[in-house]
């Protein structure tokens, strides 16, 4: 058995090898543990965030960020100052601790006697690593008339802690100023991003209402300064893509201590609904912005979804068949959330999606009793918010009962009905839409095997006009048409792949009766609406059967004819040419076709197939174009406009003939 031996390039692993990262190491080793790397946004906005907590705790009013020319950038708070004595443990200035120690911090202590009751600040982990990926970090302190000031590099103290007084009219009376140099070398880009910055500082005085917070950029001499009164709704009124449907639903709740939960948690909301433009939604918690969201979005949600639920349940107004699910109502609302939680267990050291489990009933439990308040005092605004709700239950039911095309094995199957055509050559090739299987039968014996192919419809088809794209190949009809032209349903501004079409001419083939122009109008209906590139490419063709033939006698020298007409007025010209030539009157026979059915397939192939005798009528788009063509067609064909149709017949009934 061979022994297992330590080679000698295999390094031993001894009690040597287990190294203990002191200090600030192991932010430097693995930062992507402890911020964002790919830029240096989220050191800032440590610092960012303890003077945020300072105004949170009713400390300070003002917040400064300097970005100077150097690519330093400086935050200043006019908060209570970090306090610069011995820690009396550590034997260390505090602030010294606070920037290069993990996990020293003020904000371990919560609850009443703390020094912060509500912060975004968890881990004590935040400003000691914006230190140890700076080049340099200078931090100065005024508070209790004197300015302590500390300088560091790499995270490690390089001016140790120098003490003045502070000097009347020169420096603040309180407050913290920390400029930092980021080191390049830790983040993917050294540049800041500027958008996110601006939405970043915006957000928290949104959150603080009556707080300035400005932004100096000493490069282009720019400042902004932002400050809302109104908080919560003014900054969603100015970010909305769109005017909101109802007014604005806000409110707040915070709990009082008596119940679950502690005194001073709860949350303040906007909520705003509109009908389009991309929904806005921003959550915070203590202030630090949930980019992922998190549980008090899940309440915002979960409250929402209830109070509209019971709203519409108490007023009956569900459709039979829809069933009401969270995001429908959810989908169209815009919201800003703040939450206030006494201890957030947050995902990550970035602190982008809050966990907290009890946050979920926390904010519902204060958003669904108000809402529903709301409601029910203004009931047409509740009335148009459970239409929008319902609106999107039946969109999301109808997309998940999208009718695939069926699938052969490989190879297109076609319709068992078609009788195709032997030719592949399109530029020849041509289908007809026969109405009716008796027709069908004269067709497929009349017509040319070569390049004619017949497909038979039975009865009436669908009036498409409303139907849903997803939803038209539940019909057996329209599946059967289009997977006979090879061409997919599509909209008007699609670019479709015309180049699985098997037939260069689609021709509408139905009676000359009422029936029949009645099915010749819901195929061109099917076509206008859901294959309008194969009208635009002129594909579609409706042939025009005759009406009446004429059995003519032998005249002088010329034999015995028959003749076609396709309407009255033809077959009037037709009797005056025979009166011209001699014919006695009614020596003539007149017989009308009540259908292609009773023509055989000789006369079927004399009068609509032969390309030398037929007449086929190109369908293409009016002068008036295809916006105008839809409205129209919706008066024609929309299910609910049957006032705007018979208008149309009172205009324009005097220049329809009737054919009974």
């Amino acid at each position: 058995m061979a022994t297992h031996s330590s080679s000698s390039t295999a390094p031993a692993y001894s009690e040597s090898s287990i190294r203990v990262l002191k200090g600030l190491e192991p932010v430097k080793q693995r930062p992507g543990m402890y911020t964002r790397t790919d830029n240096p946004l989220h050191i800032i906005q440590e610092v960012l965030d303890n003077a945020a907590d300072e105004a949170l705790a009713g400390h300070g009013k003002k917040i400064k960020v300097i970005l100077h020319s150097d690519g330093s950038v400086t935050i200043e708070d006019d908060g209570r100052g970090i306090p610069f004595g011995l820690h009396p443990e550590e034997n260390a200035p505090v602030i010294e601790l606070v920037f290069t120690r993990l996990h020293a911090g003020g904000k371990f202590d919560k609850g009443k006697g703390g020094a912060y009751s509500f912060s975004g600040g968890l881990h004590g982990v935040g400003v000691s690593v914006t230190n140890a990926l700076g080049k340099r970090l200078e931090a100065t302190s005024y508070r209790e008339g004197k300015v302590a000031r500390l300088v560091f590099a790499g995270g490690e103290v390089v001016e140790p802690l120098a003490l003045r007084a502070a000097q009347a009219g020169q420096d603040r009376k309180q407050g913290t100023t920390v400029r930092v140099w980021p080191d390049a070398k830790y983040f993917e880009s050294a540049a800041l991003p500027m958008a996110e910055l601006t939405h970043l500082l915006r957000s928290k005085a949104v959150l603080m209402p009556g707080v300035s917070v400005s932004l100096v950029v000493e490069k282009t001499k720019d400042s902004q300064t932002w400050l809302y009164k109104g908080g919560l709704r003014d900054y969603l009124m100015q970010t909305l893509p769109a005017d909101p449907v109802i007014p604005m639903f806000e409110g707040q709740g915070f709990a009082d201590g008596a119940g679950d939960f502690a005194e001073g948690e709860g949350a303040d909301w906007a909520v705003a609904f509109t009908e389009d433009g991309a929904p806005v939604r921003e959550s915070y918690v203590n202030l630090i912005p949930t980019s992922a969201g998190g549980t008090h979005d899940s309440g915002l949600r979960d409250g929402l979804f209830n109070a509209v639920k019971s709203f519409i349940e108490l007023h009956s107004l569900l459709p039979k068949g829809v069933k009401l699910m969270p995001e429908d109502v959810f989908a169209r609302a815009s919201y800003v959330l703040s939450a206030k939680v006494l201890d957030p267990q947050f995902q990550g050291q970035i602190k982008e999606r809050l966990n907290s489990r009890d946050a979920v009933r926390l904010v519902s439990s204060f958003v669904r009793p108000a809402l529903e308040l709301w409601l029910n005092e203004h009931v047409e605004y509740g009335k148009k918010l459970a239409e929008l709700a319902i609106k999107a239950a039946q969109t999301r039911q109808r997309a998940g009962q999208k009718v695939e095309k069926r699938k052969g094995s490989g190879v297109a199957v076609l319709p068992g009905k078609l009788t195709d055509c032997e030719s592949r050559d399109i530029a020849h090739n041509e289908v007809f839409l026969v109405e009716g299987d008796s027709a069908g039968g004269s067709a497929k014996m009349g017509r040319d095997k070569e390049c004619q192919a017949i497909l038979p419809l039975r009865g009436k088809v669908l009036n498409t006009w409303e139907v849903e794209r997803d939803r038209l190949f539940a019909n057996t009809e329209i599946h059967d048409i289009a997977v006979a032209i090879g061409v997919d349903p599509h909209g008007p501004d699609d670019s479709p792949d015309l180049s699985g079409l098997r037939y260069g001419k689609v021709c509408i083939l139905s009676d000359a009766d009422v029936d029949g122009s009645h099915i010749q109008v819901l195929l061109l209906t099917l076509f206008f609406r859901h294959f309008p590139k194969l009208i635009e490419a002129g594909h579609v063709f409706v042939a025009r059967p005759p009406l009446f033939r004429i059995d003519a006698p032998a005249r002088g020298k010329k034999p015995a004819a028959k003749f076609y007409a396709l309407d009255e007025g033809e077959l009037k010209a037709i009797l005056d040419k025979l009166r011209k030539d001699g014919v006695k009157e009614n020596a003539w026979s007149i017989s009308r076709f009540k259908g292609l059915g009773e023509m055989n397939a000789e006369q079927l192939w004399d009068t609509t197939l032969n390309p030398d005798t037929r007449r086929l009528l190109p369908v293409q788009l009016g002068a008036q174009g295809f916006a105008q063509t839809v409205g129209l067609m919706t008066q024609l064909m929309g299910k609910g406009e049957a006032a705007a149709r018979r208008e149309l017949m009172e205009l324009h009934g005097d220049s329809v003939d009737i054919d009974v």
